[in-house]
């Protein structure tokens, strides 16, 4: 898989001088959990980011409950913890893999070619036996210049053009469990179901054990789709769709966009319907 390594490898160039680690540990609903873990222990080296500190910017009316990053904001974040243009950089969570997904979309999306997930996260690293610590290193800081892939997003007008007049042949794939996305329960946003024309690929599925599935299993998951037509992923605020992203590019297609701001976008616009399916 070309944009993960495992725990090996890791292992083995953890001391190179141009090798960044970061720790993207987060529990939703619990947002102080992941530094309590990075303090308590972590990879050699690493770095910690939060989801909604680093990752995410300001919460507005609009925008979701995770809207991408100030581009300045981010900047300064990737320079502080040493990070040039040309540093290797591996993201991990857990296992879940979608807090790391997030780090990883965001670094190819401002341009960043050396990312990789740690396949399985901080889990296996351990279970694998290898080294942890608890104290927080240091880095000088670097410059980093950014230049945004735009290609990587779909904006809130694309995705409205596709769900209300049809137009448009790109593809919307809803990344969230079933139950969401069928309307059946709404745990956070303001109503149930799904943007309209969506079709349900929950990214969970893209798993197994906490590892990324192959690039053989990820191409049977999308087996129903047109590698020729576009495809937009969401979910509720943009994190969790991102392994999706990464399952799809896995699996050969090329026009892959993220819509950011996702269905916690979309519901924040009263006058947007949204659609149900019974089982």
């Amino acid at each position: 898989m070309q944009n993960h390594v495992d725990a090996e490898w890791l292992s083995e160039h953890l001391g190179d001088e141009n090798t960044r680690v970061i720790d993207c540990r987060f529990k939703l609903g619990s947002p102080d959990e992941g530094r309590l873990l990075f303090d308590r222990s972590h990879i050699p080296g690493a770095i910690y980011f939060d989801l909604e500190k680093d990752l995410s910017g300001s919460v507005g009316e609009h925008g979701g409950r995770h809207p991408l990053p100030e581009t300045i904001q981010f900047n300064e974040r990737l320079q502080d913890a040493g990070i040039d243009n040309e540093t290797t950089v591996i993201v991990y969570d857990g296992k879940e893999g979608a807090f790391a997904s997030r780090l990883w979309w965001l670094l190819k999306y401002v341009g960043h070619e050396k990312v990789y997930i740690l396949n399985g996260g901080f889990d296996a690293w351990e279970k694998s036996g290898y080294p942890t610590e608890d104290s927080v290193p240091h880095y000088p800081k670097t410059n980093y210049t950014i230049k945004k892939n735009r290609d990587m997003l779909a904006s809130y007008e694309e995705v409205k053009d596709i769900a209300l007049k049809g137009t448009g042949s790109a593809i919307l794939i809803d990344s969230r469990e079933s139950k969401r996305y069928l309307g059946i329960e709404e745990p956070i946003d303001r109503i149930p179901g799904h943007i309209p024309t969506a079709v349900n690929k929950p990214w969970m599925e893209g798993f197994e054990n906490g590892y990324f599935k192959s690039r053989a299993d990820q191409e049977k998951r999308f087996t129903d789709l047109d590698h020729n037509q576009p495809i937009i992923v969401y979910c509720g605020s943009g994190v969790t769709a991102t392994p999706n992203y990464i399952a799809l590019k896995e699996a050969g297609f090329k026009n892959v966009r993220l819509y950011a701001g996702s269905y916690s976008d979309w519901v924040s616009y009263k006058e947007n319907p949204v659609s149900f399916k019974s089982e």
